[in-house]
């Protein structure tokens, strides 16, 4: 259980998958065959470190992943198509493409199937990530076997910097908006326009007015963060993309 295979080709697997109102099949050979595709495996949908960092993360570089030859990025688990595409809707993913393994079948391939009965999971999948060109792993980040659920090694950025290691992640772009807001429309269509990923807190939604006054010390919106740095209103957004 859980050796590394590097140099050795992925199981041969068909995956009951559904799509709008079809079940449609979908073989390793569609997801594998002529690409490099990056893989990271989770115990479980909706589960709180899959949920809060590693999808996410991985969503969040997957354009400079692209960048660097990576065709697709997988997320693998043992759940079953529904709620694989329910998280994947709730976690507002588009980046990455879920794969559901209900029956544990490619999981069990990979030697990674692991018993989580424990904590009522049943068989599940060890966490782990991989790069895997043209159907063959290159590089496979498991994590260590011990107790629990670790989660050290099989990350986005380590992945990004095996890929390659002078690769600049984006920058955390968050964007303080409400509904209505013609300033906050443009300032988005600004970052969007320039390619600039971010995440929008929409006040009503998200936050409110009493939350913005208490991160930025302003009361109007738009308001813009760069990693941790707050940039300002709609001109400040302009001023940032110019650079």
């Amino acid at each position: 259980m859980l050796d590394n295979i590097e140099g050795q080709k992925i199981p041969s697997v068909t995956f009951p998958t559904r799509q709008g109102d079809e079940w449609v099949n979908v073989t390793t050979d569609q997801l594998f065959s002529g690409k490099t595709v990056v893989v990271f495996a989770l115990p479980g949908a909706f589960t709180p470190t899959c949920s809060s960092t590693h999808l996410p993360r991985y969503n969040e570089l997957a354009g400079v992943l692209k960048e660097n030859g990576v065709d697709e990025i997988v997320c693998l688990s043992v759940n079953d198509t529904f709620v694989m595409n329910a998280w994947l809707a709730d976690q507002e993913a588009e980046n990455i493409t879920v794969v559901p393994d209900g029956s544990g079948t490619f999981t069990d391939g990979m030697g990674m199937l692991v018993d989580k009965s424990d904590i009522g999971f049943g068989k599940r999948s060890w966490r782990y990530s991989m790069l895997v060109k043209d159907g063959v792993i290159e590089k496979m980040f498991i994590e260590p076997n011990q107790p629990g659920d670790p989660f050290e090694v099989s990350d986005a950025d380590t992945m990004l910097n095996y890929i390659n290691p002078r690769a600049k992640a984006p920058s955390a772009v968050t964007l303080f908006t409400k509904p209505g807001c013609p300033f906050c429309a443009k300032a988005k269509a600004t970052l969007k326009d320039n390619n600039i990923a971010f995440e929008e807190i929409v006040l009503g939604t998200d936050a409110t007015s009493v939350s913005l006054k208490a991160v930025t010390g302003e009361t109007t919106v738009p308001q813009l963060f760069v990693d941790g740095k707050h940039i300002g209103d709609s001109d400040a957004v302009i001023a940032y993309v110019k650079g």
